[in-house]
This record gives structure tokens, sequence and C-alpha cells, in this order.
């Protein structure tokens, strides 16, 4: 689920993220030669800020309306994400693809069905199809969106939400899960053998496991609270995800009563890791207010993740780096208003991001893709 901040001018969603193919499905090797050919080999100052010292390059990807939590297929050479843009017909979120290594279209292709809301869209093992969650089934218009209740700012957790796959001309191909309650923020493991998303299914927002077929799907966590947006560790052995866990009488209750209704206040979170059991449980970040779209480095040591943890009105967002240990805290980008969703392509040569920057003062979030250099 994107994460809808009114304050940033922006209207995204908390991130999140099986057609199994022979040979061309070994999304393990990270070798892959596919490059992304569009990069660019002439920078535009003004979209790199001078403290941005790990981006070699800069290239804005898409250009008007809100695009947010894309990402790479195996071989590093298209991008799967979300938009909600009146010019391509998109309402609200739906799921769209670009090819790198082409000309960004002025409507890129469609992949999910146009219908309902989506969320969390990623590449499947042969980068044949894709995952997302969709709230098509029960309405094909746009659900209700509300920003603020009692007073307080918070997320809606659609019901609605089912995990589908999708081929690249749209149609869908499975429907993953059929629980009642919230299923989505689906990603896939390095290996292309596992999801990892997030149910209501235990009535409290969980993270669970799955086989790529929607089999085997086991509890992964169980600490109250909204734990989403889980990421695999590049070995695979590990998840990294944001939650937020309240501790006080006042705050469980508060929680709760908000969750009764179908709503989440996304304030407070901190970077939490596990194994993908569920074991070893460990809570990396300690900053206060929202830090959230965590992401590991390729060296499988470091994560990125977004915070406004730094900013006392906190009204932007950056990206930060930290240690797994929850040292050495850096920051990476510096834009003055939204960077959030960082996501590595699988040879660690690119970093694709969502940022407000150089949107000439509208209220535009767009895709950028950096050339990474520690």
């Amino acid at each position: 689920m994107r994460i809808l901040l009114p304050i940033l001018f922006i209207a995204l969603l908390v991130n999140c993220s099986g057609d199994s193919k022979k040979a061309e499905a070994n999304p393990s090797a990270k070798t892959a030669t596919s490059q992304p050919t569009s990069a660019p080999t002439t920078q535009p100052k003004k979209l790199i800020n001078d403290q941005e010292k790990n981006f070699k390059t800069l290239k804005q990807l898409t250009n008007g309306g809100d695009n947010a939590e894309a990402y790479f297929s195996f071989d590093n050479s298209k991008l799967v994400f979300q938009a909600s843009n009146e010019a391509w017909g998109a309402e609200c979120d739906q799921i769209f693809m670009m090819d790198l290594n082409g000309a960004m279209n002025s409507k890129p292709p469609l992949l999910s069905t146009g219908k309902g809301r989506t969320t969390c869209s990623y590449f499947m093992p042969g980068d044949k199809s894709i995952l997302y969650a969709s709230t098509h089934l029960a309405d094909e218009a746009c659900p209700d969106s509300p920003r603020s209740v009692d007073g307080k700012y918070v997320w809606p957790i659609y019901e609605s939400f089912d995990i589908f796959v999708s081929d690249l001309d749209g149609k869908i191909i499975k429907q993953l899960t059929k629980e009642p309650g919230y299923d989505a923020e689906a990603t896939l493991s390095p290996d292309g053998k596992m999801i990892v998303f997030t149910s209501m299914r235990s009535g409290d927002l969980e993270l669970y496991t799955m086989d790529i077929d929607g089999n085997n799907v086991k509890q992964v966590t169980s600490g109250l609270g909204y734990d989403g947006g889980a990421f695999f560790s590049p070995d695979g052995k590990k998840l990294v995800f944001r939650s937020s866990r309240p501790k006080t009488k006042e705050a469980v209750d508060n929680y709760k009563s908000f969750l009764d209704r179908g709503l989440v206040q996304p304030t407070n979170m901190e970077i939490y890791t596990c194994n993908v059991d569920g074991s070893n449980l460990k809570q990396i970040t300690k900053l206060g207010k929202a830090n959230w779209a965590p992401y590991y480095h390729p060296d499988g040591k470091k994560i990125l993740f977004s915070t406004n943890h730094h900013k006392p009105s906190g009204r932007a967002f950056n990206i930060f780096s930290i240690n797994e240990d929850g040292s050495d805290l850096q920051q990476i980008t510096y834009d003055d208003t939204f960077d959030a969703f960082p996501m590595f392509s699988y040879d660690g040569k690119y970093l694709v991001f969502s940022s407000n920057r150089n949107n000439g003062g509208t209220r535009d979030t767009n895709v950028f893709l950096a050339e990474w250099q520690n």
C-alpha cells in the first residue's frame, strides 16, 4: 500500500513488492547482462543535490502524475510501477511498465485491469509476468480514500485487496489470495521461489510468506501492529520491513479502534528485520516519526529507507542508509519535500526511487533512475 502524505504534495502508497519458466527463470543469477542503456551520459545539474554523493548520474523517467513503487525486472531492463494519472486514464493507482532500453512513451503499457485500486507490483521469475494487489473484484470503481479521521492522519486498509498474477499484456493468470480481508504488499525472493506479503487473516496486519503459486502460506510475524512493506535480503534469508508497534495502553487501544474501522495511523513506524521464518526479530531504527520503505543494499549489510525523523516539522522525507546493527546512519538524498521507495537493480549498479524533485512546483511525484556509486 502506498503512503498518502498530503503535506508532501503527493498521493503515494506504502510499499510494499506464478509463471515460472525454465532457463530464463533463474533470477538468483545476479550477473544479468542486460543493462539500462537509457542511463544518461550527461547530467542536468538541477536533478542531483550537491550532497547526493552516491549518485553518479540521475535520470527522470516519468513526467507528471503520481508515480511510485517502481521495481526492476530480474534482467534489469524493465520497471513495473503504479501510477495515478488522468492523462493515462488512471483515476486511482494502476500498474504500468516501462522499458529502460527504449523511449518512455506518453502512456506506458497498462498491466492491471484499469479497475478498482491497485498497489505493490513486482516481477515474477522469467520477467514474463508480475504480481500486484487489486480491489477490482469487489468494485470496479476507485474506493474511497480517507485521509483524516477524528482529526488524525490515517491510511485505509482495503479488505477487498487480493493478490494476482498478470502477464505483460494485462491478462490475469491467477489469483493467489482469496481469504477475507486485506492481502497486499507482495514482493518476491531473489531466487524467485517465495512471496512475502501483508495480510489481515489473523485479525492483525502481519507478514506472511507463500510459494509463488499461492500454496504453503506461513505466518511470519505475530506482534501487535502494522507489519508491512517487506523485502527479502539479497541472500533471501532475511526480511526487512516497517512496523508500527504500539506499546502503551492508549496506543494499543487507538490502534485497535482504527483497525476495526479499516484504518491505521502511519505516523510512528520503525524498520525491523527478521529471518524468513520470523525468528531473530530485530528493531533496526529507533528514530521516531515515520521510517518506512526499506530495501537492502546489494552488500546485504546496509538498508536504505525513507524517513522524516530529521525534520522537526516532519514535512519532508529523504532516503537514508543504516547498517543492520543500527549503526552508521547516513543521509543519501536531500530533496526538500519527498524521496522514497528505493530499490537497487539486481546487478547493484542502479537505484530507482520516487521523488517530488523537479516537478515545477506541482504535486507530481516521478520515478528517477540513479547510477549508484559507493
